[in-house]
């Protein structure tokens, strides 16, 4: 059997948001908003669950039209209220891991509001890649945070 070597990259996104670092961080910690604005396949969302605490977990499994079932697990590791969120997650596709990732999100207090850095650092396993869909799929999100946050 050929070994295929994990692949390790990383990506940095900063966002400013007229909001303070207490609302950005509740947008964070509160089920129903994290849902409104991270789930990018909510039409196909079968499971979704929120316990955010230190060892605390989120789930979110999709099953796409086609019967492929995505699973995403976090583990909550590091909470710091309105300063800091560390957290591991992994992403399966119908049983297989693809990715493993530390994410590091802290926020700081501006003169516009607050500056939130997001820092996610990722290990692909057995081939596979998908750093530009990632790293656009993560920006999405976060773009839906800056509305959910603006309608508040």
């Amino acid at each position: 059997m050929k070994h295929t070597p994990s692949t390790h990259t990383d990506f940095v996104i900063e966002r400013d948001f007229s909001a303070t670092p207490e609302a950005v961080f509740q947008a964070w910690a509160d089920p129903q908003a994290k849902r409104r604005w991270s789930d990018c396949h909510a039409e196909h969302t079968t499971e979704y669950r929120l316990d955010f605490r230190p060892l605390g977990h989120e789930t979110h499994q999709v099953v796409y039209p086609d019967g492929r079932v995505q699973q995403i697990e976090k583990v909550f590791f590091d909470i710091v209220d309105a300063r800091r969120i560390v957290f591991t997650y992994d992403i399966r596709l119908d049983g297989r891991r693809l990715s493993v990732s530390l994410v590091t999100v802290e926020f700081f207090a501006s003169r516009r509001g607050t500056r939130m850095v997001y820092t996610e650092q990722l290990a692909y396993l057995d081939g596979h890649e998908d750093r530009a869909q990632r790293l656009h799929g993560t920006e999405e999100g976060l773009d839906r945070l800056g509305l959910e946050l603006s309608r508040q």
